[in-house]
């Protein structure tokens, strides 16, 4: 495809032609570029998009020259797709391909930007028990790509993600409530595994969260409150190695209760 682009003068060639190192004693190999080549926004696109597997910089040059040249064709905008691709393969972080989902926002690749926006948090996520911010990050941009592109192929695979994610900020959390509950700090403990709780339900360690929620309440003496979530992890988990120790709980409580009983018969 050709666009009735205006002429380029020698004036605008020699430049192009310096900074892609093509003119005669700049670089050991020299490729030519014709006014009918450099006229042509497929042929510069082709070129682009060619360079890339072997010199990012030089296929980066001819890739902006589209958009510089060309700024409303239709390979502009695949060229500034390229070189959002590229900065992202080489670990930069998403900007390029924010800009080209501000630029072309109902074109048939946003769903793809706004994923790959995503990965570049979601590929330096840490391990639960260090800092979580990448992680969150990730998780609010695959949100986006299923509220602002719910029909896409990424938002199938975002959900998937996101399951990732959450699964790793509420064994982050949990990490958190236990190393309170270890320090005897019951309620800071119980406000962290309640929010992890009501935020995570497909957490795939829940039998830790009852389990912890009903220790802080029988620590704290509260045995009404233990009761429920000590029963949950016996009735929901019974093949966990908690759920033995919950039953020794409950048990315990039976005995504490019935103890207390008789300590209030005997005063009346």
């Amino acid at each position: 495809m050709k666009n009735s682009a205006p002429k380029m003068t020698i004036a605008v060639l020699i430049p192009l032609l310096v900074a892609l190192g093509l003119l005669t004693g700049c670089h050991k190999k020299t490729v030519e570029l014709t006014p009918d080549l450099a006229s042509s926004d497929e042929a510069l696109y082709k070129l682009g998009e060619q360079a890339l597997k072997k010199d990012t910089e030089k296929a980066l040059l001819y890739l902006r020259q589209v958009m510089d040249s060309f700024p409303k064709s239709f390979y502009a905008q695949r060229a500034k797709l390229l070189i959002a691709d590229a900065y992202f393969k080489k670990g930069d972080e998403s900007n390029m391909i924010l800009e080209f989902i501000r630029a072309y926002p109902y074109s048939p690749s946003a769903a793809y930007s706004q994923y790959q926006i995503a990965m570049t948090f979601y590929k330096k996520m840490l391990k639960p028990g260090r800092d979580p911010s990448k992680t969150i990050q990730a998780l609010a941009e695959f949100k986006k790509v299923i509220a602002d592109y719910p029909a896409s192929d990424q938002a199938k695979a975002a959900q998937d993600k996101i399951k990732d994610c959450e699964e790793r900020l509420a064994g982050h959390s949990t990490e958190i409530a236990i190393s309170y509950y270890e320090r005897r700090a019951y309620r800071a403990s119980l406000g962290r595994l309640t929010e992890v709780m009501n935020a995570y339900p497909a957490y795939s360690r829940l039998d830790q969260v009852y389990f912890y929620i009903a220790d802080c309440y029988f620590m704290m003496r509260q045995l009404d409150q233990a009761v429920p979530y000590f029963t949950k992890v016996v009735t929901d988990f019974p093949g966990r190695s908690l759920a033995k120790t919950a039953t020794k709980r409950l048990a315990e409580i039976e005995k504490l209760k019935a103890a207390a009983k008789d300590t209030k018969d005997k005063k009346s």
